[in-house]
């Protein structure tokens, strides 16, 4: 093992400036026995790195290979399995666990000794040594040795140490001085060690000469220590004396501590008063703006909110733990408590007197818009209030039961202000609208009864019903009083009579201005409404609940207030508190904006046409300001009321359609109802222009021309002789194409195409009908050869038939001289100008397509002769010019 233990130094460790200090030879538990070496090495150079590395044999030669190391630094355990018997086997715990057997327990204890030594002196008992005998690791240092080993002395570490370079050169320099040294070594031993024999007695010469150099030295070591031994006497004085120093001041560190822990305490109550001082002292003046303050000046609100604001804060202050105890934070609570209930009251009380005051002072100014069609402007009394809006939040905030008290007076007054101002507003539209007497006029502005009231909204949503009540009462007046004007509905059976009234058109125009104003003059009003309620009341700043509201609040009548037993409406958010106030302080608009528009519609149904473009605009309008608010649900509403009359409009127009009666005397011409639908296709046209509920009409346009069309044709079937069914077909789907035609309408395009179509196909049947009666017995002699034709005779055998042959053709001819033609010509104009009527002008259009046609015809006969008859040399009387010629002369002569 020496042998390999030198080799391995040699060859691996010299030439990485490391030295071998054990060395096991082992194998891995468990598996092929494959022989290794462990090594436990250190560096030569510091700082010393200990490690452990295996080395492994190579499989070509005796030469070895390092194949890994580790530090020694790393290794957490060592297991020798058993401390009492002898077991080759042990695990070193790395960073996992590797486990070994030796070659036999001496070397494996000799290498674990090895191992604690190393441990010992580098790493400071790092290792924990498991299963490893006592006496082992006793063995490694003797004892009293112990500090040898960790002060450095490396010899007791070393069995082999090899020799430097100078001892080398020493040990050659010796050598060459003795000539034997190599061939005698024996000689040269005994020469060397009678040579040390006498260094060694001249060393004992010369230290028995130093007897009394040492004696002196013993005698100074004796001074030392007695002056040791005063030094230690003085320190241990010195250490009473710090003793008692040390007693004092821990004292004094008490005494400070103490000191501090006072300060410490002061601070913290002098930062509780103060935080009690500036959180919850409200300042003389605050109070007594809140005792006394003015309500009624600007400064003595902006006093008032201000000690208001700062008492809700001193009340809203988080106290810390404890504070609640205190006598005089109990004190002061009790004051701003009753503070806020004497401050809550008298604003309560003030805002009470001010919206009775406000209500009167415009009441007195209605007066002056009795006479026109304004409502009185609330901006004054909106403007006055709103200086209490940041007090009607602290009192929403502090008082909230006298807070939906204060909201249901004000909804209380203001609702029966604005229900005067708005029915007298809306009377005096009526009576614009209808223009009535001064007796009619005071009739109309009597107040009505709320039995009144609910039978004009339930006829609104009749059939067709009368309106009762003041309106109605009025529309009599109206009726009675205007002979020369329309009392009932307008309809398309009379709008062609009637087409040429300017009165009738500056009534319609009137109409429309005045509901347009009627709408303008709202639609400002209950919007600053609105967003007073909003600023004022302090509501949608954040959505909140608002189940405190009260019933008398919200009931929408002024004396609910008394019931004591009225149920709390829940309302979900304060958007839906705003709705609720707008309609009970409006909730007159909506029927009264209901009973101008029966009133209108009676005037003249057309009206709805009007109605229904202006409210879908200011629909339009309220729902890009707000969706939710009152105004565009309640022009919603309205709009849905129009919508119904526009649409029973639209339905009696097709009713009185299916029940027109013709006179059988005479001749029909453009039926009343296709005149009454041009006229009202103009009318909404120009109604309609630019309109954003251009749909409405589309579909009614719908339904109207199709009511027209099948009604033209059930008079057209149901017409006399005098006027042939297709006269009054092609007459009036002559005029509906022209109309369609004229006005461009593009939801009716598919219809004016069949108008067209119709128009020219009962043209084209009355022609041909028209025409076979003034040369009849030629067209039945042709046809009777037509007829021979389809049933198999050749056409060159015709004349071989004896009532078809050439005698019989020119015997036929012969009956219908040109004179005679244009005798029959002349007979069939002064026909078709009596079936024609002189409005639409068709008798030259008609006139032209008879020529055609007979010409057509007579080129038909020429061929049918030259076919059935070739070489006759028969011919017809008269010619294609001489035609054109007759056709024209009766035209001119007419």
């Amino acid at each position: 093992m020496t042998a390999i233990k030198h080799a391995l130094q040699r060859d691996i460790f010299t030439p990485n400036d490391e030295r071998l200090l054990s060395i096991v030879n082992v194998c891995k538990a468990g598996k092929k026995k494959k022989n290794c070496f462990l090594c436990a090495t250190v560096t030569t150079e510091r700082p010393v790195q200990v490690k452990v590395v295996k080395v492994k044999k190579s499989d070509k030669g005796d030469s070895y290979k390092r194949q890994t190391a580790w530090e020694l630094r790393d290794l957490a355990v060592v297991d020798a399995k058993d401390a009492n018997k002898e077991n080759p086997e042990f695990d070193l715990h790395f960073e996992k666990v590797y486990k070994w057997v030796a070659s036999s327990t001496a070397e494996k204890n000799s290498f674990i000794s090895y191992i604690w030594k190393l441990n010992q002196r580098y790493l400071r008992k790092k290792i924990d040594f498991v299963n490893v005998s006592s006496q082992l690791l006793e063995e490694s240092v003797p004892s009293g040795e112990n500090q040898s080993v960790a002060g450095g002395d490396e010899d007791t570490l070393d069995d082999y140490q090899e020799l430097s370079a100078r001892e080398e050169q020493d040990i050659e320099i010796m050598m060459e001085g003795c000539e034997y040294a190599i061939s005698n070594a024996e000689g040269f031993a005994e020469k060397l060690s009678r040579e040390l024999q006498v260094l060694d007695g001249a060393n004992i010469q010369s230290i028995m000469a130093s007897e009394k150099q040492v004696n002196i030295l013993m005698q100074l070591l004796d001074e030392a220590l007695n002056e040791v031994d005063t030094i230690e006497g003085k320190l241990s004085s010195y250490e009473e004396m710090l003793q008692s120093v040390k007693e004092q001041m821990d004292q004094i560190s008490q005494s400070n501590h103490l000191i501090q822990l006072s300060n410490t305490n002061n601070v913290r109550l002098l930062e509780e008063i103060e935080f009690l001082v500036n959180y919850m002292d409200l300042s003389k003046g605050h109070i007594k703006a809140l005792q006394e303050g003015d309500l009624s000046t600007s400064k003595g609100i902006e006093a008032c909110t201000n000690a208001a604001e700062a008492l809700l804060q001193c009340m809203n202050v988080a106290l810390r733990p404890g504070h609640d105890k205190l006598q005089a934070v109990k004190q002061q609570q009790h004051l701003f408590t009753d503070l806020r209930e004497q401050f809550a009251r008298r604003l309560t009380n003030h805002l009470n007197n001010v919206f009775v005051h406000q209500g009167h002072d415009q009441s007195s100014t209605l007066a002056q818009h009795s006479a026109e069609l304004t409502l009185p402007k609330h901006n004054p009394l909106h403007r006055d209030l709103l200086r209490y809006a940041r007090l009607m939040d602290w009192l929403k905030s502090t008082q909230r039961e006298k807070y939906e008290g204060l909201t249901g007076n004000y909804v209380d007054y203001i609702a029966r202000l604005y229900e005067r101002e708005i029915k007298d507003f809306f009377e005096v539209a009526k009576i614009k609208m209808t223009g009535t007497t001064k007796e009619g006029k005071k009739f109309a502005t009597l107040p009505r009864k709320e039995s009144a009231v609910k039978q004009e909204t339930e006829s609104l949503h009749g059939s067709s019903g009368k309106l009762t009540g003041s309106t109605s009462s009025l529309n009599k007046l109206t009726v009675q009083g205007s002979g020369n004007r329309r009392s009932q509905s307008s309809s398309l059976l009379d709008m062609g009579n009637m087409s040429a009234s300017d009165l009738d058109v500056a009534d319609r125009t009137k109409f429309d201005k005045i509901f347009e104003q009627v709408l303008s003059e709202l639609e400002p009003l209950c919007l600053a409404e609105q967003d007073f309620i909003s600023k004022f009341f302090k509501l949608q700043q954040h959505p909140a609940g608002a189940a405190g509201a009260d019933a008398d609040d919200l009931d929408g009548t002024g004396h609910s207030r008394h019931h004591s037993g009225a149920e709390r409406p829940s309302v979900s958010s304060e958007k839906d508190m705003v709705r609720l106030m707008m309609n009970k302080i409006f909730h007159c608009t909506e029927i009264e904006l209901n009973n101008l528009i029966a009133l209108g519609d009676k005037i003249d149904s057309f009206n709805s046409l009007y109605m229904l473009v202006k409210m879908s605009h200011h629909v339009w309008t309220a729902e890009n300001v707000d969706p939710a608010s009152y105004l565009s649900t309640t022009l919603g509403n309205v709009l849905v009321t129009v919508k119904r009359n526009f649409d029973k409009c639209i339905s009696n127009q097709i009713r009185q359609m299916e029940e027109v009666k013709i006179s059988k005397k005479n001749k029909v011409g453009i039926l009343p109802f296709v005149t009454g639908f041009e006229e009202f296709a103009e009318l909404a046209e120009t109604i309609f222009r630019a309109a954003e509920r251009r749909g409405d009409l589309d579909k009614a346009y719908v339904k109207l021309i199709r009511a027209v069309f099948m009604n033209v044709e059930k008079v057209a079937s149901e017409s006399q002789k005098k006027t042939p069914r297709d006269v009054v077909m092609m007459e009036n789907f002559h005029h509906i194409f022209s109309t369609l035609s004229r006005l461009k309408i593009s939801c009716l395009e598919t219809e004016r195409k069949e108008a067209k179509y119709k128009y020219t196909d009962h043209l084209q049947s009355y022609v041909i009908v028209s025409l076979g009666q003034p040369l009849e017995k030629l067209n039945q002699f042709f046809e009777g050869i037509e007829f021979r034709v389809s049933q198999g005779v050749r056409e060159e055998e015709v004349s071989y038939q004896l009532a078809f042959n050439k005698q019989e053709l020119r015997k036929v001819i012969k009956e219908y001289p040109g004179k005679e033609v244009k005798k029959g010509l002349d007979n069939l104009y002064k026909k078709v100008d009596k079936h024609l009527c002189e409005e639409e002008s068709l008798l030259q259009v008609v006139w032209h397509s008879m020529q055609d046609e007979f010409i057509r015809q007579y080129k038909h006969f020429v061929g049918l002769i030259a076919r059935c008859y070739p070489g006759s040399g028969i011919t017809m009387d008269f010619t294609i010019q001489d035609i054109l010629e007759y056709f024209s002369s009766i035209a001119q002569s007419h």
